[in-house]
């Protein structure tokens, strides 16, 4: 039996880009211009083929799925394809009977008036000639973190009748789509553990597990697929096969990853960020299965706790190192949610205000790695009174050493007009945070200035520290069209830095690196001024949003109160800023945005 994984990578609701990638795949027009003896020999593509979760129409949908334009185009859609199935598919393959494609899918039921009454998340089977089949219905609906399907979609049953083994060429395959193969106690029941029993009472095997899926990328999440993957295999004594979608939707990415288990080995991988599709035997794979049981499992919703604190560290915790191999995952991902965003939006040319500092260094330095021959990138330096020389010459020589255009709008002279406006009018000194947030919103009004004049896209600057805390101005150092770094706290922001030195010939100055963080919004000012040391605050950060720690958990930790009580009451006062802030590309279990909801409005508990 021949399996193709189809590791697809579509718009949503590009119905026309999907509909010419099956036309594609069934090579409709090699087939009409050959002769019957031709048609006889061609054999590809036969087999079984898998797409991911949603491929008909992408994922997550969110609100789109509701949408009345959406909901008939999607249905002309699959009209389409049955019409196309049967008057030109049917006849062209009538001496190869043996192709089915698998599709994940939505399948609706519709009132009189074209309102849904009813949602599902399934998989279509596509037989040439016929029309399409809904062959299983998803039964696990996430609702927790970046996911809602709950509030869209109905499961399927948990009947013992429906257990998702679907038969075709007498080959049982026991179907899953993505949260089905992760059991949870946030779920009344398991899908595998259902199949499983009903296996072992009535004394079957099946012959291939399949998972379609459309799941999120983060930091380690693959070892977690393949470890399910090799659970599942062993427990059900046959091959298992992920096939998962590319792309970025907004903060979202989706890794692809594909695999194929039998047992503990992994006999087929595909690439990460990189549509792609490739077919196998299956027959070909042997396999030594070890004893499993169905208790044998991970728990979804634990893993959004899972600690990213070394708490072994002493005197104080830290933040798990990272590795040069998740260094590199996260340049890709970073890399590859720029691109798809920029790509999506419509977007050729960019723009990053380069302070000298690392921060936006870094950003410049990604962007410019990950540019595309038509498309530019310039950096903008805007200096004001309490700029350093050590500023200047950074940008200046980080410029050189990447090859970026480097633009200078000094703000001094706007700086020093409006507090003289100030002043004259309304009798007003600007001092304190409201001269420093000035300054801020000066280089954002610029920034834009220029983004406008030159159909260019802002690239945010801002980390996950500064987010957690507030450190930063809205409107002013929070402007940007999307954020690289808002899911990496600064400790991460080094690491990545040197990572990036390391392999790429030390683009990023090493004098940026070593300097001591800083706004330069008053005279002589450091980060530290204001907030603990980055290695003592990340942790705090983490474990307050990742892990769920309270005020006497991270006492007991070891960090001085007067520490923790400034840092928490910082993090509660600033939800308004991140309410407002732009998507953040979501590279972690937690992360500021889609999935962080928190009430603008409420008592502080901690």
């Amino acid at each position: 039996m021949l399996i193709t994984l189809h590791q697809t990578h579509h718009t949503i609701a590009d119905f026309d880009g999907i509909y010419l990638y099956l036309e594609k795949l069934l090579d409709v027009e090699k087939y009409h211009n050959a002769t019957e003896k031709e048609k006889t020999g061609l054999s590809f593509p036969s087999g079984i083929h898998l797409f991911p979760e949603l491929f008909l129409t992408g994922y997550p949908l969110k609100d789109l799925c509701l949408f009345k334009p959406f909901v008939e185009r999607y249905q002309k859609f699959l009209n389409e394809i049955n019409t196309w199935s049967e008057t030109i598919l049917g006849p062209l393959y009538k001496n190869n009977k043996k192709i089915n494609l698998l599709l994940g899918a939505l399948h609706y039921e519709i009132n009189e008036s074209g309102i849904p009454l009813k949602i599902e998340n399934v998989i279509y089977s596509l037989i040439p000639g016929k029309k399409l089949e809904k062959i299983y219905v998803k039964k696990l609906l996430p609702s927790y973190d970046i996911f809602d399907e709950a509030k869209y979609f109905i499961p399927g049953g948990n009947n013992p009748n429906e257990i998702g083994i679907y038969e075709w060429e007498n080959f049982k395959i026991f179907t899953l789509i993505c949260e089905d193969m992760w059991p949870s106690n946030r779920y009344d029941f398991d899908p595998v553990d259902v199949c499983f029993n009903s296996l072992n009472n009535t004394h079957q095997m099946v012959d291939l597990i399949i998972n379609l899926s459309a799941s999120p990328y983060h930091i380690d999440k693959q070892p977690q697929r393949i470890q399910r993957g090799s659970q599942l295999s062993n427990l059900l004594k046959a091959p298992f096969v992920y096939v998962n979608r590319v792309g970025g939707e907004d903060e979202i990415l989706f890794d692809g990853n594909s695999f194929i288990a039998t047992g503990n080995k992994i006999v087929a991988k595909l690439s990460a960020f990189k549509k792609e599709v490739q077919t196998f035997n299956i027959n070909n794979f042997t396999a030594t299965y070890q004893a499993e049981t169905a208790s044998t499992k991970t728990n979804v919703w634990e893993s959004l706790f899972k600690p990213t604190i070394n708490f072994e560290t002493k005197p104080l915790p830290t933040l798990a190192t990272w590795s040069d191999e998740t260094c590199a995952s996260v340049l890709a991902a970073l890399s590859f949610g720029f691109q798809e965003y920029a790509g999506k939006n419509g977007f050729k040319h960019f723009v990053v205000a380069l302070s000298g500092g690392l921060d936006s260094s870094l950003v410049l330095t990604i962007v410019k790695l990950a540019l595309k021959h038509d498309q530019t990138l310039t950096a903008i330096y805007m200096p004001g009174f309490f700029s350093s020389s050590l500023s200047t010459s950074s940008a200046e020589d980080l410029c050189k050493n990447i090859n970026v255009p480097l633009r200078r709008l000094p703000i001094k002279f706007i700086h020093s007009t409006v507090k003289n406006l100030f002043k004259d009018q309304l009798g007003s000194e600007l001092t304190g945070f409201t001269d420093e947030n000035i300054q801020s919103r000066f280089r954002g009004l610029l920034l834009y200035a220029w983004a406008n004049q030159q159909n260019a896209m802002v690239l945010n600057t801002s980390n996950k520290s500064e987010l957690g805390v507030g450190y930063s101005t809205l409107y002013g150092d929070s402007v940007g069209a999307i954020s690289l770094l808002g899911d990496l706290y600064k400790t991460e922001v080094y690491q990545l830095s040197k990572y990036i030195n390391r392999v790429h010939d030390n683009a990023i100055p090493i004098k940026i690196i070593e300097r001591a963080p800083s706004a330069e919004l008053r005279e002589n000012q450091t980060d530290q001024d204001s907030l603990p040391p980055y290695e003592r605050l990340d942790v705090i950060l983490e474990g307050l949003i990742s892990n769920y720690l309270s005020l006497e958990e991270l006492v007991n930790l070891g960090f001085p109160k007067v520490e923790l009580d400034k840092t928490i009451k910082m993090y509660q006062n600033s939800e308004f800023k991140r309410w407002q802030f732009c998507p953040i590309i979501k590279v972690k279990n937690k992360s500021f945005g889609f999935g962080y909801r928190m009430p603008l409005s409420k008592t502080n508990l901690i």
